[in-house]
């Protein structure tokens, strides 16, 4: 298992983590997300071989949220 922390842009609101959550729960290969709403990260554990720190990414940018950095364990 990996481990990505994301930062992104300042999230609006409480409803933000919910739907980037969800999304990436939901998601093949992704064993837990959460994300921090004060300091607007996100963290996440996943299966190197069936997910890639682009395609978690990839995902959240996908639902308008725009990635600053990305920083995997």
């Amino acid at each position: 298992m990996k481990k990505i922390e994301i930062r992104l842009e300042p999230l609006s609101c409480p409803s933000c983590i919910k739907r980037i959550e969800g999304k990436l729960n939901k998601t093949k290969g992704v064993q837990d997300a959460r994300v921090l709403f004060n300091s607007s990260k996100v963290k996440a554990t996943f299966d190197g071989d069936m997910q890639t720190a682009e395609s978690i990414t990839e995902i959240i940018e996908k639902l308008g949220y725009p990635v600053l950095s990305k920083k995997v364990a």
